[in-house]
């Protein structure tokens, strides 16, 4: 559109719905210091109503029509989402449009504070008191280095939160929340030209306003292992091991994820065969690579079984990952790996709401939001030997993160103190 907009259609007429995707390019990465937590905040902004709409009523107003919604943010982008029938589409897209135009001039204190109050709630509940949560909100300071822009959790500070005022809460939206900065998605049954107008009539005249430049810092590279123990209110110790790996899309990524994959996907996969069935050392254990525009994390995380030290889980992880970097993955193991990653991606398809979301993620990320072809193509031209050597320049024993989280009172607890 003529302010920037990015506007992606995808006519699908199997059934009678409708999905609309909104991804704003703004995340926990693009927040100044001492305003962290401000682009989750504003997820949650984003419900409290302006004069039009009023506190409320932009849920029921949907739900009423049969409608769902939702909304998440990361480090790189926020996205809101909604479902409903086919003939709700102009009340999505009015309602869209109502909030991102006027939301800022109908903020006020009482809204911020009965938001920031959600948050600060969320943050205790899922993190500070969930079981192993606070690994979320320390690993990123013991990664990355203070200044950079994945330094802090998405979630935010208390701190931070609690000192957010009004003004600074509605210039973060009108810096970031302008239509040259997201791209949104149609997805489902409706007529391609009615909906041009509808949006054309509704987002055409929000004015565009310059974004500001983003910050590319140099890559991160450890010098060495970063050890740190936390106590938690948990019955049993896990350890989790974090590397600096690719971004996501450079090359390595996929071959990362697929890594990944084989080592904790299944009864037959590495890591699960080793510590939890044949050795008996953990009661989970999981691989994932987080991919992230910046750049991204390779995590291992394990639960040791009651009575088993953390020293011997971290031997065998390290044995196992000593493993793929010295030898290549067998056919049968890549071949499994490959196919459980694109039956994943493959269900990632299957509904209008997936396909949206998709082709929004494609849009901010690649600027090609039918990129899923070449998407799919990286996973399928990953070789054992390229496994091998990503996990080679990836898995370095000797510059890594290794954080253990040990039940408060225990002797490991002491340990950690006495060191």
């Amino acid at each position: 559109m003529k302010n920037g907009l990015t506007v992606i259609l995808h006519e699908d007429h199997a059934l009678p719905l409708v999905a609309l995707n909104l991804m704003v390019k703004v995340g926990s990465r693009f927040e100044e210091p001492g305003r962290t937590g401000f682009a989750h905040l504003f997820e949650h902004l984003m419900f409290m109503g302006t004069h039009r709409v009023p506190t409320k009523q932009f849920d029921m107003w949907m739900e009423a029509e049969g409608g769902w919604n939702n909304a998440w943010t990361s480090e790189d982008r926020t996205d809101y989402h909604e479902v409903a029938p086919a003939h709700a589409l102009p009340l999505l897209l009015w309602l869209e449009a109502d909030r991102f135009s006027s939301l800022a001039d109908s903020m006020d204190l009482a809204k911020l504070d009965a938001q920031r109050d959600v948050v600060r709630n969320e943050r205790r509940q899922t993190s500070e008191n969930e079981p192993y949560g606070k690994v979320e909100l320390l690993m990123p300071s013991l990664l990355y280095p203070e200044g950079h822009p994945y330094h802090h959790p998405v979630i935010g500070s208390h701190e931070d939160l609690q000192a957010a005022t009004v003004g600074d809460v509605t210039t973060f939206f009108k810096r970031w929340y302008v239509p040259n900065n997201v791209s949104l998605v149609v997805a489902g049954d409706f007529d391609a030209q009615k909906t041009r107008d509808l949006i054309e009539r509704y987002f055409g005249g929000i004015p565009s306003q310059p974004i500001p430049a983003a910050t590319t810092p140099e890559q991160v590279k450890l010098s060495g292992v970063v050890r740190k123990t936390i106590e938690d209110n948990v019955n049993l110790p896990k350890v989790v091991m974090a590397w600096h790996s690719p971004a996501h899309f450079a090359p390595g990524d996929a071959e990362l994820d697929l890594l990944a994959t084989a080592l904790d996907q299944g009864k037959a996969s590495r890591l699960y065969k080793a510590l939890v069935y044949d050795k008996q050392l953990a009661q989970e254990v999981s691989a994932v690579q987080n991919s992230g525009d910046l750049e991204s994390t390779f995590t291992v995380e394990a639960i040791a079984r009651p009575g088993v030290p953390l020293e011997k889980v971290e031997a065998a992880i390290d044995a196992e990952l000593a493993r793929v970097r010295d030898e290549k993955l067998s056919r049968e193991e890549l071949d499994r790996a490959k196919n459980q990653y694109e039956t994943a991606f493959v269900t990632a398809l299957e509904s209008v709401a997936g396909r949206a979301s998709m082709l929004n993620r494609y849009e901010t990320a690649k600027g090609q939001p039918g990129f899923a072809e070449q998407d799919l193509k990286r996973y399928r031209d990953a070789t054992a030997e390229s496994l091998q050597a990503y996990a080679k320049s990836t898995l370095d024993p000797n510059a890594r993160v290794i954080l253990r989280v040990v039940p408060k009172g225990s002797e490991e607890a002491k340990k950690a103190v006495t060191k």
